[in-house]
């Protein structure tokens, strides 16, 4: 999820993005205006705009310079998902060629994560430590995030990547999207490293009641692990990507009450020394959001004898996807930016992943993410106009990367990329021109959308979508 996080990130399928961001978002029944007319000039000084990627989905050169197998690339390979990342973009090979293609675009940032099993090494990086794609050695040898051995594994992995690339990089994220890789990972089973229990019977191993908490437990233990060695050692910038079943204990160092109410023994619980650890770890807060989902209480989901995570949120979902077809929210992101603000402080935040799905062989002129876009980031101005303390935002993804559940079937980019094509070139999208426009301090009006199209149609290239 995505990333996503998934996004992502990683697919944010209609089956999946929804369970993600139920713990994520709450209800977001409310709606709002978002700010029509308006430039970057209009965000704060110093407000960060980029794009992402992640390293598994957008690398490729899977087998090269000594790269081994993450347990995505184990995942992908047994036919569990449509494609791999075997070549995906070959940004290994390409990243001059897209770091400037970035330059050009006029981003501030790039985000993308770094391949814990490949440690490879003047747009400013924002960097993910480990974005879904754990060693499958890890995996194979102790069970990798279900066992406590992974945070000292972790830590030793961040403190190299800290000591090679921290004199170029200030901005850290530890695990992208920890909600999603327990929910699909250890509940669902539908992602790696595919472990689960009845009623999900995709799965060879796994317990869906207990291992979720127990994968999550370990990523936060991880966080402030890796959070003390850099404020220790380095001395720069840390955040942590996360969403609000794992706020409370970064905020106030202990889970929230009703979750460990309704998980019980099942929930890893705290020692004193590591609650303190955990507690103010995170520098700032990522999030993630793609769209609305509503909730509605459910209390028969806690009289199941076998719970698993997603049933001990006792409730039930059901959602709007945004689609070319489909009304989307904008409002859900302000709405999710003003709770930071109000419940927890007013953290400093920065907007990971925001975008829309489209069909990967569809038009250039991508006018209906052009339309969220300029929707979102309006939501997100009326949210820093608001008092919300969100310092940058970036758009998943910026090339039409491998996404993690589906391939390449569906797309985030504002660059195509064209597979039939030996050199996998890039072509820019509609969604494109229209952010480097904003990038670059044009006035983007709500009906912006229209005329930007008749003014570059011609630039827009006609491929042969076969």
């Amino acid at each position: 999820m995505h990333h996503n996080h998934n996004h992502n990130h990683h697919h944010k399928s209609v089956m999946l993005r929804p369970f993600f961001l139920l713990i994520f978002l709450l209800n977001l029944a409310a709606s709002a205006l978002t700010a029509v007319e308006y430039t970057k000039n209009d965000f704060p000084p110093g407000f960060i705009f980029g794009s992402g990627t992640s390293a598994y989905q957008v690398e490729g050169a899977a087998n090269e310079d000594g790269r081994t197998p993450s347990i995505w690339d184990t995942f992908a390979h047994a036919g569990n998902v449509p494609g791999t990342g075997d070549v995906a973009c070959d940004e290994y090979h390409k990243y001059k060629e897209d770091v400037k293609l970035m330059a050009d675009t006029g981003l501030d940032a790039y985000r993308f994560s770094i391949s814990w099993s490949r440690l490879i090494p003047r747009i400013q990086p924002h960097v993910t430590l480990h974005h879904f794609d754990l060693p499958q050695a890890l995996e194979d040898e102790y069970g990798g995030w279900i066992n406590r051995m992974i945070v000292k594994d972790f830590t030793a992995y961040a403190d190299v990547c800290f000591r090679e690339f921290g004199d170029r990089v200030s901005y850290w994220t530890t695990v992208n999207e920890p909600n999603g890789f327990a929910m699909v990972g250890y509940d669902f089973g539908i992602a790696p490293p595919k472990r689960c229990s009845p009623p999900f019977n995709n799965c060879s191993r796994g317990n869906s009641s207990t291992e979720p908490y127990m994968a999550v437990h370990h990523l936060l233990l991880a966080h402030a692990s890796v959070a003390r060695l850099y404020k220790k050692n380095y001395q720069l910038i840390f955040i942590y990507v996360l969403n609000f079943r794992v706020a409370n204990p970064l905020l106030y160092g202990d889970y929230p009450k009703i979750m460990k109410q309704n998980a019980g023994s099942r929930l890893p619980a705290f020692t004193d020394r590591e609650s303190q650890q955990i507690k103010g770890s995170a520098d700032f807060i990522g999030v993630i959001n793609y769209y609305t989902v509503y909730i509605k209480d459910n209390p028969s989901s806690l009289k199941q004898e076998h719970r698993d995570w997603s049933a001990d949120t006792a409730t039930k979902a059901f959602f709007e996807q945004d689609t070319a077809t489909s009304s989307n929210e904008p409002s859900s992101l302000q709405i999710v930016l003003e709770y930071f603000k109000r419940v927890y402080g007013n953290p400093p935040i920065y907007v990971h992943e925001n975008g829309l799905a489209t069909p990967r062989h569809s038009s250039l002129e991508d006018i209906s993410r052009v339309k969220y876009l300029h929707a979102y980031i309006g939501s997100v101005l009326d949210a820093v106009r608001n008092g919300s303390n969100t310092r940058g935002y970036f758009v998943w993804s910026f090339l039409d990367v491998f996404e993690l559940l589906d391939g390449y079937a569906s797309s985030y980019g504002l660059y195509y990329v064209d597979r039939d094509d030996p050199d996998l070139k890039r072509y820019p999208k509609l969604s494109a021109h229209w952010y480097s426009q904003f990038l670059k301090g044009r006035n983007m009006r709500s009906d912006e959308v229209f005329t930007l199209e008749k003014k570059i149609s011609s630039l827009a290239y006609d491929l042969d979508f076969q």
